[in-house]
């Protein structure tokens, strides 16, 4: 069973994981973009939404945001895109995550600790969310097998231009059901960030 077959009752019965639903953040400084980034997702935005698919949503916002992402943080992390990432084949942790950050500069393989797990969809934003949980699960696995234990993952379910977060520690996962629009820009570069500084 690939990720995206998961659901969230399914990932609460297979890895005994508890679901609460609250903010698990606040008052989160924000983070500025270059003129350029403000100014492409001006424009490539409402293209986006209009042509609506993952793919379109995933190149014209999401992956132009976590490219000025890696550069604001003076590339001390990497994010991959569309890469494989089957941890354990007999739990059904397998396939392909939609966008995966590193605490790692290096942009060859996906090397430990994975940290933020970034899930595009197009339509609801709960439907994504037991499918980003799992890929959540799976790089606890990874962290581990490569022995980088990471007390909390972090994760995103995004349409690109609607935000929502989740966080997994031990067997917790906490869903912030707060939906956070794209625009103000640097309110979610500050979150993603602030996601980066917590696994120090």
């Amino acid at each position: 069973m690939p990720y995206s077959s998961f659901t969230i009752a399914q990932v609460k019965r297979q890895f005994q994981i508890e679901v609460v639903t609250e903010p698990f953040f606040s008052d989160v400084p924000r983070l500025t973009p270059g003129e350029w980034l403000t100014t492409l997702l001006a424009k490539s935005a409402p293209l986006a939404v209009t042509l609506g698919t993952e793919k379109v949503r995933s190149e014209l916002i999401i992956a132009p945001l976590l490219f000025e992402f890696r550069e604001l943080l003076d590339r001390q992390v990497s994010f991959f895109s569309g890469t494989d990432f089957s941890i354990d084949l007999e739990s059904g942790l397998n396939g392909v995550c939609d966008f995966l950050l590193t605490r790692s500069t290096s942009e060859v393989s996906i090397e430990a600790p994975a940290i933020i797990i970034i899930e595009a969809k197009k339509g609801e934003l709960n439907a994504g969310w037991g499918q980003c949980a799992a890929e959540m699960i799976a790089a606890v696995k990874f962290n581990q097998a490569n022995g980088q234990e990471i007390p909390t993952i972090y994760g995103s379910v995004t349409t690109g231009t609607m935000w929502q977060f989740l966080k997994l520690t031990g067997q917790v996962l906490t869903i912030d059901v707060t939906e956070y629009p794209l625009d103000p820009i640097d309110r979610i570069l500050g979150i993603l960030k602030w996601m980066v500084s917590e696994v120090d």
